[in-house]
């Protein structure tokens, strides 16, 4: 066992005047860091929810619960979630009911939806009214929000205060996918089959005329006899991605989003000519532009540019199918959604790029990320910050690197070292203390396993090394001002702002003479010490 003088060896006597931290770590301690860097690269790879600014109305114990999410809105400022057990809330400003909880009054309180609880979402969207589509496992469809076009199916006007099953000619039928324009609604049932509904100014339903259409229709004309297997809607124009790779089109073009090489809209699907020979996996639609990925892991991009949205390099619209270039990687999805100008892409190596409308920028290229999913680009740089698609989020049941430290304080299980304090013992890891602590790194020897404090009390030693592993203290006022006193000599310059701050907003009329006294204790003990250490 060692007895070790608190104070730090740049306030012994005779010692250097400053510190240097070694180049290399001893082999033990380099072990340790690169141990703790691979878990914290581990925890940044992992989905966070949080990054849309609305969750920081949920609590850290409801984020916990989350597995699939939307954010939608027209500032990103309303959300459906799902928790583990299959309950479903949302939250938010509530316009035209499109959080389906009874009623148009926003709330900042998560808000149980009874009627989808257990329901288990499979796939959802939403229109700019906003009203929201979705799926559930089952091939059932739910709609509610805005209706002023019709586009809830239901064959009225009437806004949707609560989600409410489409079955008008989609009875026997199980929807596997969804997809929703500004205000019309389209889904793509097992067998291949496509419905719209709603909003048709362009055509977007693809019905043959004008006339916004009330109830489900299935889209047939050149689709009679095919067989769909990816849809998606732009806000006033209509995909859908054929199982041979072709893609039929239909709806508003005035940017050339069709990819038609001409501006002028589509009443019914129409195939892309300029696609020959090309076979598609995946279609996106932004907007007013569309993104599609081949089975070869490339991207074509068409319609508007004003943001650089298409990647080409520069702002012009394309009406023809342009090929997009991502270093030389091979593109595995691709992303879009109609209320924004962005654009994303992940490649096979994992690396998301992105490009178009990024924050006010405007991103001609596609531009490599450090994010680990299109997802980040939505929450972080799209207007508004909404998500693209429903977000599913895999149980997160490891701690963070922080929480992970938090719990090994003072565990005897893990512990290489104990430090002695008025009798009493506290478990600690050297490594962590050499990381954390100047002072510690130097005094502290690889076969250290007892070590004797006895300059300051046991709460004040106790309270600094909790600090090591929390970044916070949690002590008294009167024990604070030790604490200051220890931080002080340790040249920890952000203890001692916590210290500070704990005396500050801990006085009152109470113990205002006792923290008196305590500083005058303090300040008479550093003077014996100045004295005895030659100071």
């Amino acid at each position: 066992m060692r007895n070790i003088c608190c104070l730090p060896i740049y306030f012994q006597k005779g010692a250097p005047a400053q510190i240097h931290m070694e180049d290399e770590p001893p082999p033990s301690q380099g072990v340790s860091v690169k141990v703790l860097e691979a878990t914290l690269l581990s925890a940044l790879k992992m989905l966070d929810v949080g990054k849309w600014p609305i969750f920081s109305l949920c609590s850290q114990e409801e984020l916990k619960l989350i597995r699939q999410a939307c954010v939608f809105g027209s500032a990103g400022n309303e959300v459906l979630y799902v928790t583990e057990n299959d309950e479903v809330f949302a939250l938010g400003m509530n316009c035209s009911g499109c959080l389906g909880t009874g009623d148009v009054q926003s709330t900042i309180e998560p808000k149980r939806l009874d009627v989808l609880c257990g329901k288990k979402i499979a796939c959802l969207s939403y229109g700019s009214g906003p009203h929201v589509v979705l799926a559930t496992e089952e091939g059932e469809v739910y709609t509610w929000g805005h209706n002023a076009y019709s586009q809830l199916g239901n064959g009225t006007t009437n806004h949707g205060l609560v989600p409410c099953q489409v079955s008008t000619n989609l009875v026997n039928k199980k929807v596997i996918e969804v997809a929703c324009g500004s205000h019309h609604s389209m889904v793509l049932t097992s067998d291949g089959e496509v419905y719209t509904w709603g909003y048709n100014n362009s055509g977007q339903v693809g019905s043959g005329s004008t006339a916004n259409q009330p109830i489900p229709r299935r889209v047939t004309s050149c689709l009679q006899n095919k067989v769909v297997v990816n849809i998606a809607c732009g806000q006033m124009c209509s995909m859908a991605v054929l199982e041979n790779g072709e893609v039929y089109v239909w709806g508003y073009n005035g940017n050339g989003q069709l990819g038609l090489g001409s501006s002028g809209n589509q009443p019914t699907p129409c195939r892309i000519a300029a696609l020959q020979g090309i076979r598609v996996q995946r279609v996106a639609c932004g907007c007013a532009h569309t993104l599609v990925l081949t089975d070869e892991g490339q991207i074509y991009a068409w319609g508007a540019n004003s943001y650089g949205q298409l990647g080409t390099g520069n702002k012009s619209n394309q009406s023809y199918p342009t090929a997009v270039t991502v270093d030389k990687d091979r593109v595995i999805e691709v992303a879009a959604c109609h209320s924004a100008h962005t654009s994303a892409a992940k490649t096979q190596s994992g690396q998301v790029y992105m490009w178009g409308q990024c924050r006010g920028q405007s991103v001609v290229l596609p531009h490599l990320t450090h994010f680990a999913c299109t997802d980040d680009v939505f929450a972080c740089f799209a207007t508004p910050a909404v998500m693209w698609r429903l977000l599913s989020v895999e149980p997160d049941d490891h701690l963070t690197v922080a929480q992970s430290l938090k719990k090994e304080f003072d565990n005897p299980e893990t512990a290489d070292v104990k430090f002695l304090v008025d009798g009493k013992y506290i478990h600690v890891h050297k490594v962590l203390l050499k990381i954390r602590c100047e002072h510690f790194r130097s005094i502290l020897n690889n076969d250290d396993e007892i070590i004797e404090m006895n300059e300051f009390s046991y709460p004040v030693y106790r309270a600094f090394l909790e600090y090591l592993y929390t970044d916070s203290i949690r002590l008294p006022p009167e024990d604070a001002i030790g604490l200051l006193d220890l931080a002080t000599l340790y040249r920890e310059n952000r203890l001692k702002k916590l210290c500070q701050q704990t005396i500050k907003q801990g006085i009152c009329e109470e113990n205002a003479i006792a923290l008196l006294s305590a500083a005058v204790k303090y300040e008479a003990q550093n003077e014996t010490k100045r004295a005895k250490h030659g100071t």
